[in-house]
């Protein structure tokens, strides 16, 4: 195997042995320099070894065939498509030519595709090693590039063979962002050096039949620096000197191979050179496409006896693909363009036969333009979208400009194009460039377009609501265009009542029109939300009926408010299942910002059902993602911080909650002021820093009711305001905040509100003077009305109020039983800065703790249950607990009370209420 590569024997043991470790190896030289024989023959190595071999070898006219090497590469693993979640499969075969879609592919659907094909195959245990070889990575085209792109920076367990050509002025940037994936180690950067002259005698020998003197020898080996493919064409043109040059004569120029291939091209017959020529222009060169543009056979004998092709009984492949660049460089344009309307008037696949239509004409022509566009279509469809908007934007140059409907939509659909591609500074440039040459609905449509860049690139809210404005009054009124601006208004608008009007507008104008019931799903869910939002009562028959025109695929526009609706009334579980529902189909098609929004939506969802490890976990791989997609990490941040407040990491949570209100002051968010005000609020209350707090959620007040807001269903605050104020001896703000948060409740009850309402109550009386035993009772009732695995936290602050309103009233007994609860409960959940504030609180209360025969608050919730006949596990799933523990707390009731058996417990209990 080496000895076939003269002079590689040192490259292609380290190149082995780099493949051998973890990480990427990247292959570079100069063209010519021998790049393509070591890739091929460390590729033969591995296959020799055993390993899976998935390689793909591009060339420059294939670069414009979309998914082309991709399918090289994944062809070895057609057999395990038929696995795949069912849009990764139709991408798959899309790709694989081996199916058609009935719909657009999703570029980012093809790259979840590869991936999951690539994990697949490194987690099989069939081959030692599974190798990724891609030979001459820049002519990879681009729709190939992008989804293996996407797979190797989350695939590991790889290894991975790339060459590029590399000289002057070629950027230092690593192909397919290898230095940015999971490969485990860096990139090992292989330079292939220039042959010595030992061993470009054996080329010279063994590729051209010559042996050339020694001083001779050295003299090419000087010219050509020392690479093989340019001393054989400085030797050839040597060859075809009419004599040999003299020591002191120049031998012929090898700076430039176009230099050197000319004089190759010029000494060849004219039906050689225009085959050959032909031959370079077509993306596959066939001898049947190449026979029906007038090539004989004998044609195609002098070019590759001058070693530029080789004829194969199928078709004609370069020796070198710099021949085949060389060889369309030095076409002169007229001749191309001649050429490339020859070709197109002959091939029979319209994909082929548009790209050379797009080559040969120069002024417009509504026939081509229409080819063209139907072309650039096909191509979006096959998930080729930055393919798709070069076509759209030549056929837009190829229509007349008396024909001004069709050149604006065709440069709106390049735009879109774009905008699909991931390319949003090109899409935004093109959507403001179409918006303000045209007017009516090419106008409207392409300020919605650049209202949804705006809202979907990060920029600030202001730019999508003042280009979505503009694109509703460049709309006829309506029509099914202003239904669609009005749904897409009421997501971007944060004031309430706007959004409201805009979904009712939407709702209005979309029903009852086919092909627009994703977003009339949308615009129903959205008008119920900001209903909610501004009060009224919640119309559950419009959420019904979005849910049933969605069906399975949740409108995207407002696919997470139904969980976010959810979330607010403590239906964790339906919220849960909605979000994984919708996380493992984004997963599927590669959607990685919704993706990262679902993966937000679950970390609070779980925050709030006191599953914390799971919010962790959630929350953790939402800052990952976010990184990725340059998100800004706002609201991953935030999230991660009231994960750490909640557990008792106070001073993280607090320079989170500082920097966000800078922030928000920096931007004018009030998204951004809102979740950090609340956040600053819920830290000083945690660190008990009371008046701090109190001035927190008085300022988050004022912000949500500036934006219209009467139910901010995310934000659960007033409690908490109240505790604060408490704290501070405002008792006539938390009377005031007591009233907000009854109104709250009594507009949409919801456990949080009723347990909120309990707490505050009982401290507002007991802080008051007035008897709180009703409130109290109340207290209890709320606790016992909400499930255990339901608010947990809430549930343990009900135990720690009622141990301090005991601990006011003196009464010891219950307040120590109470505050050991709590601290038990905010131990048992993570929450230590609360467990900390009940500790402090239960050792104010004062007097010895309880003799052995009181029973703790959970030791006598565990024998009422059991004295009402629960069984262990029965009592353990109401109280959140194992059933180990409920045994625990029922051997030292037993010995408490001085019984045996459960028979017992009845009228033992009735016995300790007596003597309390």
């Amino acid at each position: 195997m080496r000895r076939a590569i003269v002079g590689r024997d040192e490259v292609f043991d380290r190149a082995w042995q780099l493949l051998s470790r973890p990480g990427p190896v990247l292959l570079e030289g100069p063209p010519g320099i021998g790049k393509t024989k070591l890739w091929r023959a460390l590729v033969a190595q591995a296959a020799q070894a055993g390993w899976l071999v998935l390689s793909c070898a591009p060339t420059e006219a294939e670069s414009e065939l979309p998914y082309a090497a991709l399918a090289d590469l994944l062809r070895p693993l057609a057999d395990r498509v038929a696995t795949l979640p069912p849009p990764q499969r139709v991408a798959a075969e899309v790709v694989l030519l081996s199916g058609d879609a009935h719909e657009a592919v999703d570029v980012r659907v093809v790259g979840a595709a590869t991936r999951s094909l690539l994990e697949a195959a490194a987690a099989a245990d069939t081959h030692p090693t599974v190798l990724l070889a891609v030979d001459d990575a820049p002519w990879l085209d681009r729709p190939s590039e992008r989804a293996l792109r996407y797979a190797l920076r989350r695939v590991t367990g790889l290894a991975t063979l790339v060459s590029r050509r590399r000289d002057q002025g070629t950027p230092d940037d690593v192909p397919l962002g290898l230095d940015e994936g999971q490969g485990g180690g860096p990139v090992g950067r292989v330079e292939v050096p220039p042959l010595d002259v030992g061993a470009l005698h054996h080329v010279l020998r063994g590729q051209l039949g010559v042996t050339l003197s020694r001083p001779m020898l050295v003299r090419v080996v000087r010219e050509a620096e020392g690479n093989p493919l340019l001393a054989i064409e400085v030797v050839r043109a040597v060859q075809r000197l009419p004599r040999q040059p003299a020591p002191g004569d120049d031998l012929p120029v090898a700076a430039s191979m176009h230099h050197l291939l000319a004089d190759v091209l010029a000494g060849l017959p004219l039906a050689g050179r225009t085959a050959v020529r032909l031959a370079a222009l077509l993306t596959v060169p066939t001898l049947a496409d190449l026979a029906a543009a007038g090539v004989s056979s004998a044609a195609l004998d002098a070019p590759e006896e001058a070693g530029l092709i080789v004829v194969t009984p199928s078709g004609v492949r370069f020796t070198h693909p710099v021949y085949a660049a060389a060889v369309r460089a030095g076409i002169p344009p007229g001749v191309r363009r001649r050429l490339h309307r020859q070709l197109a008037d002959l091939l029979a696949d319209p994909d082929e036969r548009a790209r050379h239509l797009a080559l040969c004409v120069t002024d417009p022509d509504p026939v081509v333009a229409d080819t063209l566009a139907a072309a650039a279509a096909r191509w979006h469809s096959r998930g080729a979208p930055e393919l798709a908007a070069e076509l759209h934007d030549r056929a837009s140059q190829l229509t007349p400009v008396d024909d001004p409907v069709r050149l604006g939509q065709r440069r709106l659909a390049a735009a879109r194009c774009r905008f699909d591609s991931g390319d949003f500074p090109a899409a935004r440039q093109a959507a403001d460039a179409v918006a303000a040459e045209f007017t009516g609905e090419v106008r409207a449509e392409s300020l919605l377009l650049r209202a949804i860049l705006a809202w979907t690139g990060g920029e600030a809210s202001r730019v999508a609501v003042d280009n979505g404005t503009r694109a509703l009054a460049a709309a006829p009124p309506g029509s099914a265009l202003a239904g669609r601006i009005h749904a897409h208004l009421a997501v971007f608008e944060d004031h309430t009542e706007s959004a409201r009007e805009h979904a009712e507008a939407a709702a209005a104008l979309l029903d009852g029109r086919d092909g627009d019931h994703d977003l009339l799903a949308a615009a129903l869910v959205l008008l119920f939300f900001q209903e909610v939002r501004l009060g009224r009562p919640p119309r559950t028959d419009l959420l019904d009926r979005a849910l049933t025109l969605e069906g399975d695929e949740p409108a995207w526009l407002a696919s997470t408010v139904p969980a976010i609706w959810w979330k607010s009334i403590d239906d964790a579980e339906r919220a849960r299942q909605r979000l994984h529902r919708m996380l493992s189909r984004a997963e599927a098609r590669g959607d990685e910002p919704l993706q990262h929004e679902l993966l937000s939506h679950l970390g609070e969802a779980e925050l709030l059902a006191g599953r914390w490890d799971d919010a962790e976990r959630h929350i953790t791989a939402a800052r990952e993602l976010g990184d990725q997609l340059g998100t800004g990490l706002v609201g991953e941040t935030w999230l991660a911080a009231l994960l750490d407040a909640h557990r008792g990491r106070l001073a993280d949570a607090t320079r989170v909650a500082e920097s966000g209100l800078r922030l928000a002051d920096d931007l004018d968010d009030d998204w951004c002021r809102r979740i950090h005000q609340q956040l600053a609020g819920f830290v000083a209350l945690s660190a008990g820093r009371m008046a701090e707090a109190a001035a927190a959620y008085t300022d988050l007040a004022a912000t949500i009711d500036a934006n219209g807001l009467v139910e901010p269903l995310a934000m659960r605050f007033e409690p908490d305001w109240i505790e604060a104020c408490v704290g501070t001896g405002d008792l006539d703000l938390a009377a005031t905040v007591l009233d907000r948060l009854t109104a709250r409740h009594r507009r949409l009850p919801r456990p949080w509100t009723m347990l909120g309402s309990a707490r505050a109550r009982a401290l507002l009386d007991s802080a008051t003077g007035v008897d709180a035993g009703a409130a109290l009772d109340a207290l209890t009732a709320a606790r016992d009305a909400v499930p255990p695995d339901v608010l947990p936290l809430d549930r343990a602050r009900c135990l720690f109020v009622a141990g301090i309103v005991h601990r006011r009233a003196r009464r010891k007994l219950p307040a120590r039983q109470a505050l050991e609860a709590a601290v038990a409960e905010f131990t048992a959940i993570g929450a230590a800065a609360f467990a900390d504030r009940a500790r402090a609180e239960l050792a104010r209360v004062g007097g010895r703790p309880p003799t052995p025969r009181h029973l703790t608050a959970t030791e006598e919730r565990v024998a009422q249950l059991a004295a009402r006949g629960r069984t262990n596990r029965a009592i353990a799933d109401e109280l959140f607990v194992s059933p180990k523990t409920v045994e625990a707390n029922l051997a030292r009731v037993y010995r408490k009370l001085g019984i045996s058996t459960r028979a017992e417990l009845g009228a033992a209990m009735t016995r300790a209420d007596a003597q309390a």
